[in-house]
């Protein structure tokens, strides 16, 4: 519950381009491909059909590495209010296409303090994912471009309130980052904090 009330204060998620500075088209997508459509039935009726060039988008792996957490917003529209889904995909591994995937929703109006989350992954299936490489080869940073499709049995609930909204389907193209455990800012914080605790000198021996 505190996980959701927190995301009302997210970022914005960085756009592809500002990810990788190699030749991004779109701001998902390397080629511009990124786009996604849903319908959403309830307590709002809203059929979402967003291309490349109207989201923000971030993805990767799960803190606990069991699956994906792909985030992508809409075009921030002149009030400040903006539309976001964040979908947490149990079980994929890097660079495998997969199928019938437990999946969890939220949807989030920033700007309008409402959330809506289907708070488990009984309510929510990917049918199917599928990963290409994309960017770079080397390097510890892989860039997938992932296509996505699935459905929703159940209504996500909102966080406070009666209210509820039915996601009875969706697919996308977005692209996800893996990055290896010993890489990257954390990793060399750990590996500075390990070299000087090696480095300090023994202490007094215990008597």
């Amino acid at each position: 519950m505190l996980a959701l009330a927190a995301a009302l204060s997210l970022p914005a998620a960085a756009p592809a381009s500002d990810r990788d500075a190699g030749a991004a088209v779109g701001r998902c997508t390397h080629d511009g491909r990124g786009q996604l459509r849903a319908r959403l039935r309830g307590t709002l009726d809203l059929d979402i059909a967003w291309r490349d060039d109207d989201m923000h988008c971030d993805g990767g792996p799960r803190p606990d590495g069991k699956g994906l957490r792909v985030t992508i917003a809409g075009p921030l529209q002149s009030d400040g209010r903006r539309l976001r889904f964040v979908f947490g995909i149990d079980d994929v591994p890097e660079g495998r296409s997969v199928q019938s995937r437990p999946t969890n929703i939220t949807v989030i109006f920033e700007g309008e303090q409402r959330i809506f989350a289907t708070r488990g992954a009984g309510r929510c299936t990917t049918d199917r994912l599928d990963m290409a490489r994309v960017g770079a080869l080397g390097g510890s940073r892989r860039n997938w471009q992932i296509s996505a499709r699935g459905f929703c049995t159940a209504p996500a609930l909102a966080l406070t309130g009666p209210e509820r909204l039915l996601i009875s389907r969706f697919d996308f193209v977005t692209e996800v980052s893996f990055e290896d455990p010993d890489a990257g800012p954390a990793a060399a914080d750990r590996r500075d904090a390990a070299g000087a605790g090696a480095a300090a000198p023994a202490g007094p021996a215990q008597r």
